[in-house]
């Protein structure tokens, strides 16, 4: 596309799904206040409100009125490296970030339910500061994405329920990376630049899901997410003339895969206050195994422009909640959430195990018009990582601590 139109497409897709990487890898799990509330435990068997469709599109058919649900996260994350090797430290590396969420669903009969969803699923930044001294390890990156999903199900039965949609994804990478101590070499400024990339591309990709009740009281869900490619093509600078002949500047191509997803829920209402509900989620973060640049302009380096090695495996995430009904009112829920690391912790994404500990509620303003607010702690655990610098010879060691905060509120109207 042309860099004009390609300029516009990047600042919508900031302005509706700015990127947040506080699930494993650089997943983002925040779509609902509701959900927040309750650690997006059982997330592919509820039915409160039309946010659920992005989890399970079988969830649709679950609903007998038409309606829109709207919600904004607030992602706080405080994440602090600490480079051991030489002491320096570069705190809250993770800026904050604001993600939207919006959803539609009809259903056109007993049998068939139409939705669309506008969210994002996948999304990663941190920023260190230009003078850092590992600046060609760290930098800025970023991967921001937002995904549109119109589905459809069909209820089979009193009993089962199955959906599928399609999901069209526009994503956005930029990667900056700095000389840092490496600069003695070429002159006295760590910030100097050493390399940068932008690109942006189109991802296609499907998900379906089925429901079962066992009773008006209990059901379960299970719900699939394909994985989607996304081949970045954009431009790539070298502005040390060691990758591109007298350095400057040339096209370049880059893949990221979007892994599959999976997950089984379970909700029960046990009586008329008090619910429980739980997930498992599965996402297949091992075919992610590098990010590669290539361009024919990287003469001086056989077409590699920029290439790092990743570690990744499968992961699981396990979470549990509960949803009490005060009265008509007023719906109060809380959950826990343990969300395996899924990769090596490096730099640019500091992966590690977290756990979530949530709270929300939902007030029920009128018979159309429900309020839900959802808070969450997120707890990461303190690691070690280890990277070596190709361009200053260094290995470097760091220490990474980190938490985030997150706050959502939504609108529910039912027609």
């Amino acid at each position: 596309m042309s860099k004009k139109l390609s300029r516009i497409a990047i600042a919508l897709a900031v302005a509706l799904a700015a990127p947040s990487a506080w699930s494993a890898g650089f997943q983002v799990s925040e779509h609902s206040a509701s959900g927040l509330g309750r650690a997006y435990a059982g997330e592919a068997a509820m039915a409160d409100n039309a946010s659920v469709m992005a989890r399970n599109p079988a969830s649709m058919a679950l609903f007998t009125e038409t309606q829109v649900s709207g919600a904004l996260h607030i992602v706080d994350p405080e994440i602090d490296i600490t480079d051991k090797t030489t002491g320096q430290k570069a705190s809250d590396v993770a800026p904050m970030q604001v993600v939207p969420a919006s959803y539609y669903v009809n259903p056109l009969n007993d049998k068939w339910a139409f939705g669309v969803g506008l969210y994002t699923t996948y999304g990663v930044a941190t920023d260190y500061p230009d003078a850092f001294n590992a600046g060609d390890l760290a930098g800025d990156t970023s991967l921001v994405s937002v995904n549109l999903n119109p589905a459809a199900s069909y209820r089979i039965n009193d009993k089962l329920s199955v959906g599928a949609g399609l999901n069209i994804v526009y994503a956005m990478a930029e990667l900056n990376r700095h000389y840092g101590i490496a600069s003695t070499v070429v002159s006295n400024d760590f910030s100097d630049k050493l390399i940068t990339m932008e690109g942006d591309t189109w991802g296609f990709g499907w998900n379906a899901g089925a429901v079962y009740e066992l009773s008006d009281k209990h059901r379960f869900g299970l719900a699939y997410r394909s994985r989607i490619d996304l081949e970045f093509n954009g431009d790539f600078t070298d502005h040390s003339g060691n990758i591109i002949p007298g350095g400057g500047e040339t096209s370049g191509d880059l893949n990221v895969p979007l892994p599959a997803i999976a997950e089984f829920s379970g909700f029960h209402q046990l009586n008329q206050t008090w619910a429980v509900h739980y997930s498992v989620m599965w996402s297949q973060w091992s075919k992610f195994t590098e990010l590669k640049a290539t361009g024919t302009g990287c003469s001086l380096t056989n077409g590699i422009c920029f290439q790092k090695d990743e570690k990744y495996d499968d992961a699981f995430r396990y979470s549990v909640g509960t949803t009490y009904t005060l009265d008509e009112t007023w719906t109060l829920r809380t959950g826990f959430a343990f969300d395996e690391q899924a990769g090596k912790s490096t730099l640019s994404i500091p992966d590690t195990d977290r756990y979530w500990f949530s709270g929300g509620a939902t007030y029920q303003y009128s018979p159309q018009l429900s309020f839900d607010v959802g808070l969450t702690y997120i707890y990461s655990k303190s690691n070690t990582l280890k990277e070596s610098s190709s361009v200053s010879g260094i290995d470097f060691t760091f220490d990474g601590k980190g938490a985030a905060y997150l706050a959502a509120m939504q609108a529910n109207y039912t027609f």
